[in-house]
């Protein structure tokens, strides 16, 4: 089972989705490093993290491969925790904890246990 934080946007902003952040590694954070934090508009980490691999990328040959794999490491184990800062940067804190093998079982498990979320995942849960 994994677990997967619940961020729902404040009372009387309705155009931002609630978002569903998993826990654990990112392979795609790994692979795709700040790319992967841009698309998921976390743009302080994203510009930071452009920048670390830009100056990883300028060291000395011994640390030139070692040092952007470290990056990627770090990007692929705090990539879903830089998602969650972001949101709760923009007000967006963690609502609700839930666990579940995929994002379906995470999404039926909270709304099961608090109806109210079913309202705000309604999109989400017709669209599939």
């Amino acid at each position: 089972m994994r677990s997967w934080t619940i961020h729902l946007p404040p009372p009387g902003i309705q155009r931002r989705p609630a978002a569903l952040i998993p826990e654990g590694f990112s392979l795609w954070a790994f692979l795709f490093g700040p790319f992967w934090l841009l698309r998921h508009r976390c743009w302080i980490a994203g510009g930071i993290a452009l920048v670390a691999f830009a100056l990883a990328s300028l060291a000395p040959a011994p640390f030139d491969t070692a040092l952007p794999l470290g990056l990627a490491l770090l990007l692929g184990f705090h990539g879903q925790d830089l998602r969650r800062w972001t949101l709760e940067r923009r007000g967006m804190p963690a609502s609700h904890v839930v666990l579940g093998r995929d994002e379906d079982a995470a999404l039926l498990r909270a709304t099961s246990l608090d109806p109210a979320l079913l309202g705000i995942f309604a999109a989400r849960v017709s669209g599939r």
